[in-house]
């Protein structure tokens, strides 16, 4: 007799064992989706400038160009000075020959350091050039505008002084279509050199692509980029005076003193005292110390009253033959609208009563350390 078995349940499930106590179950890891892309590489950061390499190579070049053709000039004084013997004037001053060669010299100097610094796109390049760029277009701006309202006049004395040489004279007509011809083309040549150039200079690098650019292939810290740009104006400008006073010291001791002229080892002393004024003063500056401030603005008030009035009352021309201007040398300087009446003079008293102004303006660099307050000292101690 056949019994029915239960159906066959199959292979028993293997025990699992239970954890011992005080330890934890055993879990699988899973990784997150979020994990796993912050892992992965991050794609490279696209720079949000766009890059002016190019631009200050071109730039560069010119600076090195115009540094070439500067110190061409120095060779052309050297020229000039030997030339001078033949002429009716009088020999060149030794001391006109050394002036005209170190501020060749100097200025072909300054324009090479700035053009390979800008090709190899530094960035105390970029900042020097840009200030200097600034302060040749505000003084060739001063110059053209002096050239372009003078040189007529010195013009018409010239073509007067042609009707009177004798019946061998050109005739008016022809003098007068030559000089216009002459003088509209040195005219438009300045200008292009002393106001159009230096504008692109200042266009260019100013842009930010500039600035981020030299940051990016330049990523030290230069000393330019301790103090302000405008105070680094201030600098450079202060320091090129000095060169220029410690030259004429050195050449031309003619130094305006209160309504007269110092020459000789007076006018020499002087010349070096305010050039290295000026260079402390360059210095100090640089590093934002209120007190050099406050110095630049006294002795730079002090020196305008000085010079102004000296232009007023003093004779330029007696003081140039205590030097040793000949009586030739000092006809022709007379004869010359730019100087007599001082008109140069007070041009050049001009462009510093407009740097006094901007000293006035950079006040707000040169603001005094803050003193900590009494209540704020528990705080930082604790």
């Amino acid at each position: 007799m056949e019994t029915e078995l239960p159906p066959d349940p199959g292979p028993a499930p293997e025990a699992v064992p239970e954890p011992l106590p005080g330890t934890l179950p055993k879990t699988e890891t899973i990784v997150s989706p979020v994990v796993a892309v912050a892992a992965a590489p991050l794609p490279p950061q696209v720079p949000t400038y766009r890059d002016r390499g190019t631009g200050l190579v071109i730039f560069g070049v010119a600076q090195i160009i115009l540094g070439l053709l500067a110190a061409l000039m120095v060779p052309l004084v050297a020229l000039g000075a030997f030339m001078s013997r033949l002429s009716p004037g009088g020999t060149m001053r030794p001391g006109q020959f050394l002036s005209g060669a170190a501020t060749y010299g100097f200025l072909a100097a300054a324009l090479l350091g700035l053009g390979i610094g800008s090709v190899q796109m530094k960035r105390w390049a970029r900042a020097l050039t840009l200030v200097t760029s600034w302060y040749w277009l505000i003084m060739g701006t001063l110059v053209t505008v002096l050239l372009t309202a003078v040189l007529p006049v010195t013009m018409r004395s010239a073509l007067a002084q042609m009707k009177q040489s004798g019946p061998n004279a050109p005739s008016p007509e022809m003098s007068t279509a030559v000089i216009a011809v002459m003088l509209t083309v040195l005219i438009i040549f300045m200008a292009f050199f002393l106001v159009v150039v230096p504008i692109a200079f200042v266009v260019f690098y100013s842009l930010e692509d500039v600035a981020e650019t030299c940051r990016h292939r330049d990523p030290v810290e230069r000393w330019t980029d301790r103090t302000p740009l405008p105070v680094l104006f201030a600098s450079v400008v202060l320091f090129t005076g000095a060169m220029y006073l410690l030259v004429t010291g050195v050449t031309t001791p003619l130094f305006p003193f209160f309504g007269r002229y110092l020459t000789g080892v007076a006018g020499a002393a002087c010349f070096l005292a305010m050039g290295a004024l000026d260079v402390y003063l360059a210095i100090a500056l640089f590093r934002l110390q209120s007190a050099a401030w406050w110095i630049a603005i006294c002795s730079l008030a002090i020196r305008l009253f000085s010079m102004a009035l000296t232009y007023a009352r003093a004779d330029m021309m007696t003081a140039y033959a205590k030097i040793g201007m000949s009586d030739a040398q000092l006809q022709m300087m007379n004869s010359s609208p730019m100087l007599r009446g001082h008109v140069l003079l007070w041009w050049s008293l001009l462009s510093m009563v407009f740097f006094f102004g901007y000293l006035l303006w950079l006040k707000r660099y040169f603001k005094a350390p803050s003193t900590i307050s009494s209540a704020a000292l528990p705080a930082q101690i604790g």
